[in-house]
């Protein structure tokens, strides 16, 4: 089985004052290249943390996760980070984007962490915001777009490594419903394209888009299907 994603008996703990927060709880995933999983869950349910993991932006307090069969549970600070800039394209709902860079430039940063020449790194930026219909918009920056032009920049951005997954955390949440609509073609295009995507959101009608919803319940997993 081609899996992306394989995490077993992952637990997460906090320390709150004198109390320890266990916010995930011996949580059993799988994701397969290709699939186009939502993750959901009430406040409180363990969603973000979760998120957080699978993006290696934390580490799991026990269990194991494998991503591209590499275990990066055991991995120290330098290697997530290139994990994270090799291997997960991000999008988040308040878009991340740099004020006074251009869409072009917000679009190619993420090469210059992997060492790409300038003229590399341009020509594929342009490449990827025009696959994401902003050809036109390319030189402005930020303040003069709209959300969903905002939001299409940084897709661009997650996409521009070529990512084994892009992760995305209520990327409609500022937007409004026909913007929304829009930014979620834009994904189901993305999927098509053979990405495997990965969307946290805590509203049905944006999760109906994904092939498998798996809800979480105060850090477990609920349930896992369509």
């Amino acid at each position: 089985m081609d899996l992306v994603i394989d995490l077993k008996e992952i637990t997460r703990e906090f320390v709150v004052g004198q109390q320890k927060v266990r916010a995930l709880r011996g949580i059993n995933i799988e994701v397969k290249r290709n699939e186009y999983t939502a993750l959901m869950g009430p406040s409180g349910s363990g969603k973000s943390t979760l998120m957080n993991v699978i993006g290696c932006l934390d580490t799991p307090t026990a269990g194991s996760y494998l991503l591209n069969n590499k275990d990066v549970s055991q991995m120290v600070d330098n290697e997530l980070a290139e994990i994270r800039n090799t291997e997960i394209g991000f999008v988040f709902q308040t878009f991340n984007l740099l004020p006074r860079y251009s869409a072009l430039e917000n679009v190619a940063l993420p090469l210059v962490y992997a060492g790409w020449s300038k003229k590399d790194r341009l020509e594929r930026a342009a490449e990827v915001l025009e696959s994401v219909g902003l050809a036109d918009r390319m030189d402005h920056n930020p303040n003069e777009l709209s959300g969903g032009q905002r939001q299409r920049v940084a897709v661009a951005r997650a996409l521009v490594n070529n990512p084994s997954i892009i992760l995305a955390d209520e990327p409609t949440g500022n937007l409004d419903s026909t913007t929304s609509h829009e930014i979620m073609e834009l994904f189901n295009e993305i999927h098509a394209n053979g990405n495997t995507v990965i969307l946290v959101t805590h509203e049905k009608d944006i999760a109906d888009h994904a092939n498998r919803i798996i809800r979480l319940r105060d850090g477990m997993v609920e349930s896992q299907g369509l």
